[in-house]
């Protein structure tokens, strides 16, 4: 086993190509995967499932992956005290469910980054990929949400995966919808009022199954439904069409603008929402303060840490 191969494992897990991890490492595919192929037969493992799609890691890689990883930590560390040599690039990557507040916390630990090199990943994406994500290592961190109705798919695939769920806080559902729509002076909104406007919700792709759904009372029918892939577009809806989404509550001025109200919906339905990691890898860093950016703001907004 040499570093250098620990390093190809590592970027190909993360590019989840190995064409790409090649060009990125300046060597020519053959090359790397006669490197990949080796250390999987010194170790008798398989470290990767390759398809007409790309590569991901095997149950086996997720765990080879971890120790990969901190024998490069420890490695650098030993330059690094030995022969004074400059910290390398920071790297950070988180998948998340369409939250203002994942993306604020997010800004805040660049702007409280002080290396002069980092690769930082934020992925707003779906359910199921957040949860793939930080199984197969691609992020250390995923914010998503549980509640009554998804709590026991949700958990039994985290399971499945060796991913733990630490809660952040809870929220009473709220109704977003613009400043100039016709419910927008109300106290509280009941689903009733809402059923003749569009409701927009976050598209899950081929795992679109109500329990990975973004938005709480997924069962429930709607007249109108819009589907959307990105917090952009359905916020445009939100005022073109006078549509309505359903979310914790939180909203940032900054990111959402201040023509959009946040009025709690009339249920009994609570949202749990936290973070997601691996159990086979330590948090690095700068994942460990994003974590610490997030309570921070959460606490900001007025909710209690969990």
């Amino acid at each position: 086993m040499k570093l250098n191969q620990l390093r190809y494992i590592i970027e190909v897990a993360r590019c989840c190509s190995i064409n790409e991890a090649a060009k990125k490492l300046f060597i020519t595919q053959p090359s790397l995967s006669t490197a990949i192929k080796e250390l999987e037969d010194e170790f008798k493992i398989k470290i990767f499932l390759r398809t007409a799609k790309g590569v991901s890691l095997t149950t086996e890689g997720v765990e080879f992956l971890g120790y990969a990883k901190q024998i490069l930590d420890q490695t650098e560390l030993l330059e690094q005290h030995y022969n004074s040599k400059i910290p390398s690039k920071q790297l950070c990557s988180i998948s998340t469910q369409h939250y203002a507040f994942a993306v604020n916390a997010f800004v805040n630990l660049i702007k409280k980054n002080h290396t002069d090199e980092y690769e930082f990943t934020l992925r707003e994406t779906r359910t199921h990929d957040i949860i793939t994500d930080v199984a197969t290592l691609r992020s250390e961190v995923g914010i998503l949400y549980l509640n009554d109705f998804n709590r026991k798919v949700i958990k039994r695939l985290l399971k499945e995966h060796q991913l733990t769920f630490f809660p952040l806080f809870e929220a009473s559902p709220h109704v977003f919808i613009s400043t100039q729509h016709p419910l927008s002076q109300q106290k509280m909104i009941t689903l009733e009022e809402l059923d003749n406007f569009p409701y927009l919700s976050f598209e899950q792709g081929e795992y679109n199954s109500f329990y990975f759904a973004e938005e709480i009372l997924s069962t429930v029918y709607h007249k109108k439904s819009i589907h959307v892939s990105d917090r952009a577009t359905l916020f445009n809806l939100l005022h073109g069409l006078n549509g309505y989404t359903i979310s914790t509550g939180v909203l940032s001025t900054d990111l959402n603008g201040s023509d959009i109200a946040s009025i709690p919906l009339v249920t009994d339905e609570r949202i749990l929402v936290g973070w997601i990691t691996s159990q086979k890898v330590q948090l690095s860093q700068s994942a460990q303060r994003y974590i610490e950016e997030l309570k921070i703001l959460i606490q900001e907004y007025g909710f209690k840490l969990k």
